[in-house]
């Protein structure tokens, strides 16, 4: 696929696939839409002692760089276990051109997004001290196959439906459920009906929230 470089209305870069007429992120703000839909609406809800993402899908990593950005605000009583899938890796020069490290003010920011991006598939990697990131080069449909632990926190962030619907029906849904902890949490930049339907068929409890900028609703899904 062939993808360039666009700067989104916070200042933050994203990747677009010309074929498919798609950002990886919103337009309004990439950096701005993970930390409101992934931190603000997903990590901060969660406070249990260890605490096992899953993400779809990896991408830019620039999920994973914000959640290991809100890991270190915090008093680190907690461990976190972060499971990301990605099909199309993106390339070394993009992650270069991307400068995601330079959004943050930590002095190890470059660093640690030197590890993920160096990180090996299918291995854990410790990025910092009670952060650990492991990376699954597959299909998303690929997940049943995967051994992980219960998961308590779904990052929810495929191709939007307009260019990939499968990925926003009962199937690969319900291998999300599957690994998930009751009581867990998936949340996802999306708000479409048939998804809030979906999801509440497989006994999730589903409330509509603020979108981030540019996007009136997004869904926060509890399992039970």
């Amino acid at each position: 696929m062939e993808r360039e470089i666009r700067i989104t209305n916070d200042g933050s870069k994203t990747l677009y696939i010309k074929d498919l007429n798609e950002n990886y992120h919103s337009h309004h703000g990439a950096l701005q839409e993970a930390e409101h839909v992934f931190i603000k609406n997903g990590l901060n809800l969660i406070y249990d002692s260890e605490i096992n993402i899953l993400e779809l899908g990896f991408g830019t990593g620039l999920n994973v760089l914000v959640s290991i950005n809100e890991y270190l605000k915090t008093d680190k009583n907690h461990t976190v276990n972060y499971f990301t899938l990605e099909k199309y890796p993106v390339s070394a020069d993009e992650i270069s051109q991307l400068a995601y490290d330079t959004l943050f003010i930590n002095d190890n920011v470059a660093e640690m997004y030197q590890k993920i991006h160096a990180a090996e598939w299918e291995k854990p990697t410790e990025i910092i001290k009670g952060f650990t990131l492991t990376k699954f080069q597959c299909d998303f449909f690929d997940l049943e196959s995967i051994k992980l632990p219960q998961i308590n926190l779904v990052y929810f962030d495929c191709f939007g439906a307009r260019v990939q619907p499968d990925l926003w029906e009962k199937p690969l849904f319900e291998l999300v459920s599957d690994k998930m902890s009751t009581g867990g949490l998936l949340t996802t930049y999306s708000s479409k009906g048939s998804v809030r339907r979906i999801l509440e068929e497989l006994n999730f409890r589903v409330e509509k929230k603020q979108g981030p900028p540019g996007k009136r609703e997004m869904i926060n899904a509890v399992k039970f």
